[in-house]
């Protein structure tokens, strides 16, 4: 799409932690990258010293990895750069672009205050703009402090974004804004100008909240003869009140949602259908396939609303789609972790494991559901699940599941073909339906209710486990209060 090799970044500042509105547009970019055989950066916006904490930085490489977001080229901190922008502001101020401002912060409020008062929108009135020289030299010489200001051109400055197409904004409307404060730091916009040049950004991909700091960021481009990236600013993710998802209003660190067993390729799938479509109503996607089919024109303008549930959906569908190798690797270290096991002893049995969570999978929606569903495979502390003990566990019933324990234990090939057909004989035999004997044994060797195949659950189990769970079960029928 363009001879110049593509190079994007991903610019988070470390005053909070990632939320899902940073993550995604940090995925556009990956995919943008990956898409035209370009270049994805990674810069720390950290002058702001007040409200950056060094702590954060790592926590927020950390989730950048885990959603797979690998970049290419060493990470740019802004911090090591003060001296570089502030020689770009003297070179605006001594090119006659740029301005000092001597007006104190109590002036400027009380400015402020009285278009607010006047239900004017607050602009600056140029008061130092014509300032002779020595008027400058008296103030500079008095020790004064200044700020460097911007001066902005007549006309209207536009640019063509990729998402909106043509936008314009009238030069009145864009006050001279400061580029570097009375300490000599730069302001964002002049940092973030001077570093997406010197970075070689072809493009900048962002929230649409940045169109008015895009304008602006034109102003500095020109004034230093800088070439001017393309620019796609992408719809907002709105929280489902319509707020925009933001770290202030506390929503979640996206590492939070690798807790709750969500997969970084679910969530690397679903927030990339936030303010973007492939055009062929598919939701689920590989990252390759992402790669691949990713194009700017496909950038949807409408604001997304964020929906959990639909996440959950969609992690499910790539729980699914996993090998039972895959998922063995994934969720060991989930059940040693919950205390239900061992590192040694899930290792010597890799193919339990493995049965284990390909009998599960279609019914888990996260990754802790596997902690949750599992218990009774790896032990289990005969507590029935109380109301359907009262249904199932009847003396009737503990005729039946004695009967058919002693059928089991002496079955040849414990298969599911077997167990099937011997319990479905005895049902038979007995003149009961086969509901009548398939719940009181899944109770008895589960404990609840509820679960997958009993058939293949007790293929897992094996046939000593199952048969010493039902003799247990009739114990525990035919004991004083236990019926």
């Amino acid at each position: 799409m363009t001879q110049r090799q593509v190079r994007v970044r991903i610019a988070p500042s470390p005053t909070g932690y990632v939320h899902v509105g940073t993550a995604r547009t940090a995925i556009f970019n990956y995919l943008y990258a990956r898409h035209y055989g370009g270049k994805f950066l990674v810069r720390i916006e950290n002058t702001d010293r007040k409200r950056s904490d060094p702590a954060l930085i790592e926590p927020i490489l950390e989730a950048m990895k885990w959603l797979g977001l690998n970049w290419d080229e060493e990470i740019v901190y802004q911090a090591d750069r003060l001296e570089t922008y502030s020689r770009y502001a003297q070179q605006i101020l001594a090119d006659g672009h740029g301005y000092r401002c001597f007006c104190p912060p109590e002036l400027l409020q009380k400015d402020r205050d009285e278009a607010q008062a006047q239900k004017r929108t607050p602009h600056y009135n140029r008061r130092c703009l014509n300032l002779s020289q020595e008027q400058i030299d008296s103030r500079l010489a008095d020790g004064k402090p200044y700020t460097i200001r911007i001066r902005i051109p007549e006309g209207e400055p536009r640019f063509d974004d990729l998402v909106s197409g043509e936008l314009t904004r009238r030069s009145e409307d864009i006050e001279d804004f400061i580029i570097a404060r009375s300490d000599g730091s730069a302001t964002y916009n002049l940092a973030v100008v001077v570093d997406d040049h010197e970075m070689g950004i072809t493009d900048v991909i962002r929230g649409n909240d940045h169109i008015t700091n895009t304008f602006k960021q034109i102003q500095i481009y020109r004034a230093l003869g800088f070439e001017i990236p393309r620019f796609a600013h992408v719809p907002l993710i709105l929280r489902p009140d319509k707020k925009k998802v933001s770290k202030r209003l506390g929503d979640k660190d996206v590492m939070a949602y690798r807790e709750e067993g969500i997969l970084p390729e679910a969530m690397f799938n679903y927030l990339c259908l936030l303010g973007w479509s492939s055009k062929d109503d598919r939701e689920f996607y590989t990252v390759p396939e992402l790669i691949d089919i990713f194009k700017a024109e496909n950038f949807n303008p409408s604001n997304a609303i964020f929906d959990e549930e639909k996440l959950v959906a969609i992690n499910r569908e790539h729980i699914v789609r996993k090998t039972d190798h895959e998922l063995a690797a994934i969720v060991a270290p989930l059940l040693v972790e919950a205390g239900l096991t061992s590192r040694y002893w899930l290792e010597t049995r890799w193919d339990y494991l493995r049965a284990v969570v390909g009998l599960l999978k279609e019914r888990v929606r996260r990754l802790q559901d596997f902690v949750t569903l599992s218990g009774y495979f790896f032990a289990f502390d005969y507590r029935y699940d109380a109301k359907a003990v009262a249904k199932q566990f009847t003396v009737e019933k503990a005729d039946l599941l004695e009967e058919l324990a002693d059928r089991f234990e002496g079955q040849a090939g414990f298969t599911h073909q077997n167990v099937e057909a011997t319990l479905s004989a005895l049902a038979e035999e007995k003149g009961v339906k086969r509901a009548e004997l398939i719940h009181p044994v899944r109770l008895a060797v589960s404990g609840i209710p509820a679960g997958p195949s009993l058939y293949e659950m007790l293929v897992v189990l094996s046939q000593p486990v199952v048969v010493e769970r039902m003799h247990r079960a009739v114990d525990y029928i035919r004991s004083p209060g236990g019926s």
